[in-house]
Formats: C-alpha cells, structure tokens, sequence
C-alpha cells in the first residue's frame, strides 16, 4: 500500500508555545502523533525555530543591521533545533535527517531534481527529513512568511498528497466573528478569492507570516492540486484530532 505524504509546516509559534523557548513537550507531541499515524502516512517537516532556539543560549554584541543578527542567530540556533527534534523523536523510534534550502534552488531545475531525490530516499528508508531555509545566505522567510512559502513549494516539489500548516489560531476566522472577538472557522473552502477577503493583516508574534502568507503558501500548493489544512498547532494531538473529525479547523481543497 502506498502512504500519503503529508508536508508539515511547523512555526516558530507553534514550536515555542508562545514563549520565549522551544518546547520540548510539543517536538514530543508532534513526535508522538506521527509515531501514531506512520503506518498510513510518511511525513517531511518543515520547521522554523533557528532563531528561537539561539535566543535561549545567546545575546549577540552588534552593530550590524537587524537581519545580519537574525541569520547568525539561525546559524547558532539551528543545530539546537536539529538536536531537540533529534532526542525527542529518536525516544519515539523515528530517524530524522536535516535539509536547508533556499529559494534559488527551486529556480534551478538540477538543484530540484536533487532535492526531490534525497527526500525521497531520506523518506523510503524511514526517515523524517527536517527542513529549513538556509538562513546563513538568504533571508526571503526571515523577513516575511516564517517558512510558509517554502513549504507551499517544498510540497509541490515533493508531490506530498496533503500540506499541513500550524499555526496559533483553529484556522482562519470569518473577519466579522474575529472583529466581534468570537472567533469563528471557516472549515471548508473551495474558492481562495473568498479566504482572501477575510483574513486579517496581522503579523503572529514570533513568526513573520502571519495568515496572509498561510493564503499564499495555500494559493501554491492548490495550484500543485494539493490540499492544504491549517491547523492549531498549540493544542495537543492536533494532527490526530484533524483526521479524527475532533477539532476546528480550516480545509482549503
């Protein structure tokens, strides 16, 4: 039987809880859920986090401009990352492997074919590969979009069957329920145009997407003919929950 690919999109909010730290609980409840479901479904992440795992080790002395600091962050905060899912899955019986990529490499038809075949050897031998911008030379998701763009294509690259995004709120809300501080999902969308329309402009307060770039990374996994649901990654057992029927939260067909 062949497994679904499902591409997850982890962000830095989602990772931290909403503090200052990565959470070792939710790398272990994302660990667990796909532990669960691996039997149906081979998973690849793509996962923030660099800058937010530095920030607990290190306080850099500077002069330079404000991005220079937050790639030398992602350099010194990436291994530490990388190393937390590492323990945490491996606990769980799950390999993980780490690929950086940039945006250039998805203009370079070698580069793609390279990367789409590594992924796919790293996942038939069982293993989760770990993806993130290479923050050390380009800066595109560090400025705007907290790797949502980058897992859109990532996704369309690997033919994944389904794009999940994390985030911090049960989906995206109808802007008149969000207004009137009652939250309300719009569970199904067929029509992106209509999305468009109700999403708020704000950013999230570790990340830099915010829901505009989770509408864009969705407008190119439709185009791919991907799937895409976003999800509130805070809660426990999100995933699960999703394909259980159990939580609210947006399905963009």
């Amino acid at each position: 039987m062949t497994k679904k690919r499902i591409l997850l999109k982890i962000g830095s909010n989602t990772l931290t809880k909403e503090t200052d730290h990565i959470s070792r609980g939710k790398i272990e409840d994302i660990g667990r859920q796909i532990a669960l479901l691996k039997n149906d479904y081979e998973f690849i992440i793509v996962s923030s986090g660099a800058i937010a795992a530095a920030k607990q080790f290190v306080k850099l002395e500077h002069n330079g401009e404000e991005i220079t600091i937050k790639q030398a962050l992602a350099s010194i905060g990436q291994p530490h990352l990388m190393r937390i899912y590492q323990e945490n899955f491996r606990e769980l019986g799950l390999f993980t492997s780490q690929c950086l990529l940039s945006y250039s490499d998805f203009e370079n038809p070698k580069a793609k074919s390279n990367i789409k075949n590594t992924i796919d050897v790293l996942v038939a031998n069982n293993f989760i590969p770990i993806i993130n911008e290479n923050d050390t030379v380009a800066t595109d998701e560090i400025q705007f979009g907290d790797n949502d763009k980058l897992a859109a294509l990532t996704a369309a690259l690997l033919e994944a069957d389904l794009l999940i995004i994390a985030t911090n709120t049960d989906g995206v809300y109808t802007k008149e329920s969000f207004i009137k501080k009652m939250p309300e999902t719009i569970k199904e969308v067929l029509n992106l145009n209509d999305l468009i329309n109700e999403v708020d402009t704000q950013k999230s307060t570790h990340g830099t997407g915010g829901m505009q770039s989770k509408i864009e990374a969705a407008t190119i996994a439709k185009s791919a003919n991907i799937e895409t649901w976003i999800i509130n990654g805070l809660k426990d057992n999100f995933i699960t929950d999703a394909f259980e029927g159990k939580s609210n939260f947006t399905k963009i067909k």
